[in-house]
């Protein structure tokens, strides 16, 4: 968000969020999936890693490289569909309600990529945590009655989506996902990389 906002300001952009739009989604998507995320099992083969080094902060490298590079693929992405929309003649108004479905939906396939810092989301099965499941269909579909609802469009200055919408946004949320899916896959085969080398 911090990125997207700087981005749009140099770059002559308008404002891409309001800020009741701001506390709106971090209401409606941390507030839901990250407790369900709490809920999340432990990962197969943990008692069997090495242990953490004792003066190990608890920001980790792979913590905060993982942090950035999700942020900065999210800024990115929300960044091109910002200026897309502007570019195809849209008021304001619609593109910033379609922007922000958007993040709802980059939020909403992210939590996935943070079930584990190195197993793909695919082969973390959902049985482990259906709470999370359900979270990310309750932070939707409250996000799209919120859309709907004539008072909540007043305070949150959004609109009713078409269904072709809808599925263009998710389409572009899907991205967050694959560079995700690529930067666990180029760490697991750098860590066999460093594992391979004779000490």
């Amino acid at each position: 968000e911090v990125l997207l906002f700087f981005a749009s300001i140099l770059g002559g952009l308008p404002i891409p969020l309001t800020a009741v739009q701001l506390l709106w989604l971090n209401l409606v998507t941390n507030g839901i999936q990250d407790v369900a995320l709490a809920f999340e099992g432990g990962e197969p083969g943990a008692m069997r890693r090495p242990p953490r080094k004792p003066g190990e902060g608890m920001f980790d490298r792979q913590m905060i490289l993982q942090t950035l590079v999700s942020g900065l693929a999210m800024a990115v992405l929300c960044l091109g569909a910002w200026y897309w929309l502007l570019g195809t003649g849209l008021p304001e108004a619609e593109a910033r309600n379609l922007l922000l479905l958007l993040f709802v939906f980059c939020q909403n396939v992210h939590v996935f990529n943070c079930r584990s810092e190195t197993t793909s989301a695919f082969r973390v099965p959902i049985r482990r945590n259906h709470l999370l499941f359900f979270g990310v269909i309750a932070a939707q579909g409250i996000h799209l009655l919120a859309m709907s609802l004539p008072s909540m469009q007043r305070v949150l200055g959004t609109t009713a989506v078409r269904l072709d919408q809808w599925f263009a946004m998710l389409a572009l949320a899907l991205g967050m996902l694959v560079v995700m899916e690529a930067f666990k896959a180029l760490r697991r085969d750098r860590n066999r990389g460093v594992q391979g080398k004779p000490a």
